[in-house]
């Protein structure tokens, strides 16, 4: 149901456009969220967008350095990533829940995507 690309390998500094299509349901009727996990580490939330896609929420972490988006007609929610680091590197996944309000805590989210990967080295 839900499936990320636009991955892939960046040097320290370089940005990415991360894509989550989703096809069976309408984006505004839920949050959108987007994860990641380095190796080794838990799956940890980044940003997420509540269901009027109009209050995203960043962690502290990547404030000021991700964005995230939507284009309803098609379907897509988008992450991107400016001056990214080592730190950066991991699976981001995308994830779907009914809560409304946009949340970082996992479990707020039902639907996952199989995540695409991101390298971040010189």
């Amino acid at each position: 149901q839900l499936v990320e690309s636009g991955g892939g390998s960046v040097q320290p500094g370089g940005s990415l456009r991360l894509s989550c299509a989703h096809s069976i349901f309408t984006s505004d009727s839920y949050s959108i969220g987007w994860f990641r996990q380095a190796p080794g580490k838990r799956r940890e939330a980044v940003s997420c967008l509540d269901s009027s896609g109009h209050r995203p929420i960043y962690v502290e972490s990547v404030e000021g350095r991700f964005t995230i988006s939507r284009d309803n007609a098609k379907n897509i929610v988008y992450l991107t990533i400016y001056s990214l680091d080592t730190e950066g590197s991991g699976i981001y996944y995308c994830a779907a829940g009914s809560y409304p309000y946009g949340s970082v805590h996992i479990s707020e989210y039902d639907d996952w995507g199989q995540g695409t990967q991101v390298t971040v080295s010189s």
